[in-house]
């Protein structure tokens, strides 16, 4: 049996508004198989057709960004849209290990500051992040230096948005840990926990400033006009977190949005900042960025979905702990639709005894996990028919799998 994709949005209008939202399709006929190894008609028939706006767009066919194509884009007769492994394609961390080797010893080069100071801002710059921000800038950089016919050399420029991007990244992890007044991060003590709220404040602004002024060093005004939206963006996000919607379909949409101000923005501008060095083509520079927004959504919808499922030896954090925060996630949000009784408890932020046990024993009992894999697969499906649109490279290949990779992680 097929099982719709307005399953995951059990009102017809919620299905349309996120959806909207989302990608900008006004309907999405979307199935899955319910069961492994069967197919049915509608599955194979419906799952990959959009209805955008009027007319229908069809997976098999490219889509076009803007109302010409430029033929310097590459079409292909299939742009794939399932996510599967090949053997043949190496590993995207492995690919990038060249560029970002040293990457951390760079950035605290430019953390120049007095020894407590310093001490402060190099502290979770220490080589055992996951380095997934500045991987995706820089394969991002070689794919679209090989499609505007740069034999994919690395541009000094390109490398240093991609140490930007990770310095705006930690700042906002600092600055989020004394909001959320967080103990651990990484495995280890958190640096408002370990110096104070105070100097963790200063810490983050200082890691701010300095990426701000290596920013300005690049010398483009369109990219620092690019980037500095991301900040925009990352303070919008966290206002936008302190607060929920009372209707349904409002609220899926404000926790899509402020998930993309959050996290997503950053990837998505950073992926078009390294594409506007190279190339002048406003396509590319769209194709680069809705790679980027739609990875960036996927991978926190997962985060999201590990806060259920994973331990907190894997995450380095507390487990539950968005719902001890008072906040609702997707999992949450879905479960919502079959549990009403969890809607006073959103609207509460999970203050009252009881709330937090009580809701996570209600999104385990739903299917509110599975929806909101559904959902992240549904991004990294569009992820992979942007970049698609790219002439054929290796970097651009290790773009595709990783989306596979952000669907499988476990921590």
């Amino acid at each position: 049996m097929a099982v719709p994709w307005s399953r995951c949005w059990r009102s017809g209008a919620g299905a349309a508004v996120l959806l909207d939202w989302c990608c900008g399709f006004s309907r999405r006929a979307f199935t899955h198989a319910a069961s492994a190894g069967r197919r049915t008609e509608s599955s194979t028939a419906e799952t990959q057709v959009l209805f955008r706006q009027d007319p229908v767009y069809n997976f098999n066919r490219p889509m076009t960004i803007a109302r010409h194509r430029n033929r310097c884009l590459y079409t292909t007769p299939r742009v794939c849209c399932s996510i599967r492994s090949d053997a043949k394609l190496k590993d995207p961390f492995s690919l990038a290990q060249k560029d970002l080797q040293n990457v951390y010893e760079d950035i605290k080069k430019l953390l120049v500051s007095k020894a407590e100071l310093k001490a402060l801002c190099d502290y979770y710059f220490d080589g055992k992040g996951k380095a997934f921000r500045p991987m995706i800038v820089i394969l991002m950089a070689r794919a679209c230096n090989v499609h505007s016919n740069k034999e994919g050399v690395l541009l000094p420029a390109q490398r240093s948005i991609a140490m930007i991007s990770e310095m705006i990244h930690t700042a906002s992890l600092v600055h989020d840990d004394v909001i959320d007044d967080s103990d651990t991060r990484r495995g280890k003590n958190t640096i408002n926990k370990v110096w104070g709220e105070r100097k963790a404040i200063l810490a983050g602004d200082f890691i701010l400033s300095a990426a701000s002024m290596a920013l300005a060093r690049i010398g483009s005004n369109t990219v620092v006009s690019v980037l500095s939206q991301v900040i925009e963006d990352l303070v919008r996000g966290e206002f936008m977190q302190l607060g929920s919607k009372e209707n349904e379909n409002e609220r899926f949409k404000h926790y899509l949005e402020k998930t993309f101000k959050k996290t997503a923005s950053l990837i998505a501008n950073s992926c078009k900042a390294v594409s506007i060095l190279v190339n002048s083509d406003p396509e590319v520079h769209e194709i680069a960025y809705q790679y980027g927004r739609n990875v960036g959504i996927a991978f926190q919808l997962v985060d999201d979905i590990l806060d259920f499922t994973s331990s907190a030896n894997l995450l380095g954090k507390p487990s539950a702990a968005d719902l001890k925060l008072g906040l609702a996630t997707g999992p949450v949000l879905f479960a919502c639709q079959q549990f009403p009784e969890l809607h006073a408890m959103i609207m509460r932020c999970f203050s009252s005894d009881g709330d937090v046990d009580q809701a996570w024993q209600y999104v385990l009992k739903s299917d509110g996990v599975e929806q909101t894999n559904y959902l992240a697969q549904h991004y990294c499906q569009e992820a992979i028919r942007q970049i698609s649109r790219l002439q054929p490279s290796t970097e651009r290949d290790a773009l595709i799998q990783l989306t596979e990779l952000v669907l499988r992680r476990d921590k």
